[in-house]
């Protein structure tokens, strides 16, 4: 039996074991899938570790996904443009680092059915999600890229389709896609919504990275309005399915994914 895991802070609410183990046996695959809470001082003992045990995979989540890159061998192409990683491979005593957010909002989008190739498109929020965004948005085609954050500072992506922009500057703007990458709408701050109806109102679809709950205010507000709407759990199962393709170096089908995100979302609900 192989072994897997999670890395990060605090992990007792989440749904990487079950996802995992929906994904092994899909793929008729025999593994342990376990969370493994590490503080920060103790990352480099903890990827020693992974060699140590021979735990064959192991995900990372918030807030290691750019302290644990200085402990990795070999970093793939996605994540360093992205400057964080969400997945560790261990093969032949080395650890190779990925980013599977970003082929797991891929996934999202694409069975969605929402084209980004040639749209105008908002992230709000610059923090860790929205980097893995940005790249997925900037290798597929978008038009335009605005990032909005609190605190606007466009040094720090230097792009000539991407800007960056306040919360009042988006009040005047109009686009196709708006997505929503920051914690505000959360689990248990569910009335909250990021932006505004009339904000909303500006776009034909909507993204959300939260999948607790599946359908956040800014989401419900959208639905309201006739918008497009796709919430987080589809990026969830996603990237979790990059991970095993990588882990186990196979392709899964598109099939195994829409199963396993329904067994997720019905036990979810």
């Amino acid at each position: 039996m192989e072994f897997y895991g999670l890395l990060g802070e605090k992990l007792s609410h989440s749904l990487s074991p079950e996802i995992h183990s929906e994904i092994l046996k899909a793929i008729d695959k025999s593994g342990a899938y376990k969370l493994f809470e590490v503080e920060k001082d103790n990352l480099n003992n903890f990827t020693k570790a992974i060699k140590l045990l021979k735990v064959k995979g192991c995900n990372v989540t918030i807030p290691y996904k750019k302290d644990i890159i200085k402990y990795v061998d070999v970093l793939s192409e996605e994540a360093k443009k992205i400057g964080a990683i969400n997945t560790i491979y261990l093969k032949e005593n080395k650890l190779y680092g990925y980013n599977t957010d970003y082929f797991g909002f891929g996934y999202m989008l694409q069975v969605s059915d929402i084209e980004v190739n040639n749209k105008i498109i908002v992230i709000l929020g610059n923090g860790g999600a929205s980097r893995a965004v940005l790249h997925y948005l900037l290798d597929n085609g978008a038009n335009k890229i605005y990032i909005v954050s609190r605190n606007p500072n466009s040094e720090e992506f230097k792009y000539n389709n991407v800007k960056v922009i306040s919360y009042e500057d988006l009040k005047e703007l109009k686009g196709d896609i708006l997505i929503n990458s920051t914690p505000v709408g959360m689990y248990p701050n569910t009335e909250n919504s990021p932006v505004s109806k009339k904000v909303i109102d500006n776009f034909n679809s909507l993204v959300d990275l939260i999948y607790n709950p599946m359908e956040t205010k800014f989401l419900s507000l959208g639905r309201e309005l006739n918008k497009k709407t796709v919430g987080g759990l589809y990026m969830l199962v996603g990237q979790a399915v990059k991970a095993q393709e990588i882990w186990q170096e196979t392709s899964i089908s598109e099939e195994i994914l829409r199963n396993v995100y329904n067994i997720v979302k019905e036990n979810f609900i």
